[in-house]
Formats: C-alpha cells, sequence, structure tokens
C-alpha cells in the first residue's frame, strides 16, 4: 500500500482522495489541479494562485530552471517555494517534455533528480521518454526500456522526502501501456503520470485518450495516484476522472489567454466572438467582452487567464461534489453533449464498463437515465452479471405494468429498462429507483431484453412471461425463443432511435 494516498469517496473510476507530500507537510486533496509556472513568465502570480484560487499545488519544471543560469543560482540559494512565493506542494518536471520536442537534453534521471531534491521539490520526476500517440512497435518498445530504466535509475536517488514520479508511457500500444503501468506499481515510487497524451487532446483523439488511461490502469494498484499529464482544459476532466485520474496540470489556462481564447466546460471560445460572457466568475461578473477587448494587451491575458482558472478550478469541485452525491457519470453525460469526440470519449469509457463495474459503488443516491448511452452504465452491466443469483420460480411473469391477479404465475416480477427483470422485493433498492423517461428509448428496451436473456440462461427450467409495453423489434429480436411475449399496449411516437 502507498501511504501517501488515501481513498476517501469514489464514483464509477472516479475517487476524491487524499494526497500527502510530506516535505511541503500538506495533504490535496484531489482531485486536483496543477497549474503550470512558467519560471520566466508568470501570468498570475503563484501567491495569488494560493490566496485567491485556492492553489493546494502546482507544477514548474526544474530543467528550465538548471539551464537558466540566474533561475539556478537563486533557486539553489532560496529554495523553490521561496523562489515562486508559494507555500503548498511544488512538482517539478524534469527536461522530458524538452526530449520529446528537441530530441536530446543534457541531463541524466540521477542528475535532475538530485537538482530537484536540492531545490526543494516536493515531487520530482525522472527523465521519461514520452513517446508520441501511433509510434511503431518498435519506437514505443525503445522507448519504454529507457523509461523503465529511468524509473530503476530514480529508485536508487536518495530523495528523502520527496516524492518521485513515476511515468507511465507506451504511447497508444494499449499491451505496452498496461505492462508500462504494472511494472511502475512494482517500484517504491510514488505518483503515476500517464504521459504523451497531449497531442492525442490536441487533436480532439478522446476516445484514444480513454483507452491509454484504461489500460494504464488496469495495470496500477487502487493505492496508486494517477496524473494525466497535460490535460488542462476544463471540458475533459469529468471524463478523466470517472476513468480514474486524480491530478491534472493545466498551462492551457496561460497559454489560451494569450491568444485571446476563453476556456468553458463546453469547449473554447475567442473573446472577439463573445457578445455575452457565459460564466458567474468573478471577472466575468464584473467585465464585459468589449471592457475586456479594449483593455491592454498584458491586462488581457491576466484576466482571461483568471477567468480560465476561475473554470477549471469550478469544474473541479463541481465533479468532487458528483463524486460524493454519486451522479459522476450524469455529469460526464452531460460534458459528452458538448463535443461529437467528447460523446466519442464517453462512449469509449462505456467500453470499460466491466472495469468501472468493480470499483463503483453498489448503493448511491438515484440512477438517472439521461441518454442512450445510460444503458450501458456499470450498474447495468452489475445486474447482467449477477441476475443469475436470483432465485426465478417456476412460472415467472416479468411485466413493465400492475402485477396480476391470479394464479396462473407464480410470481410477477417488474421488466425495468434498462436493467430488465427485477424482483419487487428489490424495487427500492439502488439502482431500481432509477428515473426514467416516458419515452424509453430502443437502447433501454435492448438491454432490457438482454437481462431477460441472461436470466433465462441461468434458469433454463423456468416458464418466463414478458408483458412489454411496445418495445422495439430490435429489442425483441434479443429475447429468447423460449420466453413468451405478451403486448401491454401500444404507445405512440416510440421510434428505434
Amino acid at each position: 500500500m502507498r501511504d501517501c494516498f488515501e481513498v476517501r469517496d469514489d464514483d464509477a473510476l472516479g475517487r476524491i482522495g487524499a494526497l500527502t507530500v510530506p516535505r511541503a507537510d500538506r495533504t490535496v486533496e484531489t482531485p486536483a489541479l496543477l497549474p503550470v509556472i512558467n519560471p520566466n513568465i508568470r501570468t498570475v502570480s503563484p501567491a495569488r494562485l494560493e490566496a485567491e484560487f485556492g492553489a493546494e499545488i502546482l507544477i514548474t519544471n526544474s530543467y528550465i530552471i538548471r539551464s537558466t543560469d540566474d533561475l539556478r543560482e537563486r533557486a539553489l540559494a532560496e529554495g523553490l517555494h521561496e523562489m515562486l512565493d508559494f507555500s503548498g506542494a511544488i512538482v517539478t518536471d524534469s527536461g522530458s517534455f524538452q526530449l520529446a520536442e528537441y530530441g536530446e537534453i543534457d541531463v541524466t534521471t540521477r542528475e535532475i533528480l538530485e537538482f530537484q531534491h536540492a531545490i526543494g521539490s516536493d515531487v520530482g520526476t525522472p527523465v521519461d521518454v514520452p513517446t508520441p500517440p501511433d509510434a511503431t512497435r518498435e519506437t514505443a518498445e525503445a522507448d519504454l526500456a529507457t523509461t523503465e530504466q529511468a524509473l530503476a535509475d530514480a529508485e536508487a536517488v536518495d530523495t528523502g522526502e520527496m516524492l518521485v514520479n513515476a511515468p507511465v508511457q507506451g504511447s497508444t500500444h494499449l499491451d505496452l501501456r498496461e505492462d508500462a503501468a504494472r511494472h511502475a506499481d512494482a517500484t517504491d515510487l510514488d505518483v503515476f503520470p500517464v504521459g504523451a497524451v497531449v497531442p492525442l487532446m490536441n487533436d480532439y483523439r478522446y476516445a484514444d485518450v480513454v483507452d491509454v488511461v484504461a489500460a494504464a490502469k488496469r495495470g496500477l494498484g487502487a493505492d496508486c495516484p494517477v496524473h494525466l499529464f497535460g490535460a488542462g482544459h476544463p471540458m475533459m476532466f469529468a471524463l478523466a476522472v470517472a476513468m480514474g485520474c486524480d491530478l491534472f496540470d493545466s498551462a492551457a489556462y496561460a497559454i489560451y489567454a494569450r491568444d485571446d481564447r476563453y476556456l468553458t466546460v463546453r469547449g473554447t471560445k475567442h473573446l472577439d466572438d463573445l457578445d455575452y460572457f457565459p460564466c458567474e466568475c468573478p471577472i466575468c461578473t464584473s467585465h464585459t467582452p468589449d471592457d475586456i477587448r479594449a483593455a491592454g494587451d498584458e491586462e488581457r491575458e491576466r484576466l482571461l487567464a483568471e477567468h480560465n482558472l476561475h473554470v477549471s478550478y469550478g469544474e473541479l469541485r463541481r465533479i468532487k461534489g458528483a463524486i460524493r452525491e454519486g451522479n459522476l457519470l450524469e455529469l460526464v453525460e452531460t460534458r459528452a453533449r458538448s463535443h461529437p469526440a467528447m460523446l466519442d470519449g464517453y462512449r469509449a469509457l462505456l467500453d470499460h464498463a466491466r472495469q468501472l463495474e468493480r470499483h463503483d459503488p453498489a448503493t448511491k443516491g438515484s440512477f438517472f437515465y439521461t441518454s442512450t448511452e445510460s444503458a450501458r452504465r456499470p450498474e447495468v452491466v452489475r445486474h447482467h452479471d449477477r441476475i443469475g443469483r436470483l432465485d426465478a420460480p417456476d412460472r415467472l411473469l416479468l411485466t413493465e405494468g400492475n402485477a396480476p391477479s391470479g394464479d396462473r404465475f407464480d410470481a410477477a416480477w417488474r421488466l425495468l429498462p434498462p436493467f430488465g427483470p427485477v424482483p419487487r422485493a428489490l424495487s427500492e433498492t439502488y439502482p431500481f429507483t432509477a428515473e426514467l423517461p416516458d419515452r424509453t428509448d430502443a437502447a433501454a428496451c435492448e438491454a432490457a431484453a438482454r437481462g431477460v436473456a441472461a436470466l433465462v440462461d441461468a434458469n433454463p427450467d423456468t416458464d418466463v412471461t414478458i408483458a412489454h409495453d411496445d418495445w422495439p423489434d430490435s429489442a425483441l429480436a434479443l429475447v429468447p425463443d423460449s420466453v413468451t411475449v405478451e403486448r401491454l399496449g401500444a404507445r405512440p411516437d416510440r421510434d428505434g432511435a
């Protein structure tokens, strides 16, 4: 078990956790945002990030500091906390980004970790190799071998109380990602960044991001804090948290502001295109778009960066509330409607529903069916997997209507899309208290039919009848031939969408 991380609440693979950073004498609540601080450019000062935005942790680049004479001397003389004027936890990157960009750097893992320790970093990083997406397997394997050697080198460095990252690489080769994660978990390192995903996010390949993270999570233990390197846009925080990511570093708040770009949880807008601010943060309630357009370059950049930070921190608070309330996936579904690529990402997440189900709490507040994707949620998968445990009578009616009078059947259970057969004794337990639309779609009926098939498969001697309320043909085709099918009555405007 890793003593530095404790999970306190969870929903899907998302969790509210406590990351103990002993060198900073801080415990950081996750999911957490790490604003990226460029040592040479401070759009919003670290002191203001801490005092006004509640930042508990940030990240800066130790390679830049080490390679810049005046920064290096100041950091060694003053320490990183005093130099940046920040009392929270400070994570330092190693130069791996520069390695990926320029192909070569003049520092080893031992040298950079010793430097990070000397300047007072709280979480250090070895020199891993960020293999870009779609690299050949040969390249990914060679780079991964170099990264794994870097992890071994990191283990050999005396870092005292400084935590150390163990990056998980492997490009888009999912088996390599899983193997890399398992290897990283076997080390005595502390935090586990999933690296080289920024190009995927830049290309809106959110489904591939989900698959990469899912592979890494399969190789990591539940006690491993996971950092999604470079994931700084608030529109994808909920999706990434649901997949099990705990830490996010963001340079986007500042980089986007320099280009007059305005972040929202539904995407990015350009300042020139805004007539109104769709936000309630302090910047947007005290300024109009015209005000900010009229400001000088530095002032405009600062104001936009501050808005971008407010939106990012606000989204993480919203996500934590959703985890605590047990409706994280409903929030993900809402965010998925902001962009087709986000919907691809959510559908990819549900491709891993069985992986999510192993960690998803069995009891929550309520299940809201809000889209066709709800039919594939972990709660539905769990019910279908466990339906064989139910003690089915000899003659069973499954009905969307009321229980009939008479003795034709030994029992009458609910036929509840998307779950399927539900004994009435379980009707008031989660998730069968689900809130469903009156116009249930085909996906919910099809999922319910798969539940019927699972029950029949587990109870081949039971005589099953279903009474459905105008199910579409696509759902009825999934009902086993041995089942007697009756129709309660036509429902208007039912289609197969």
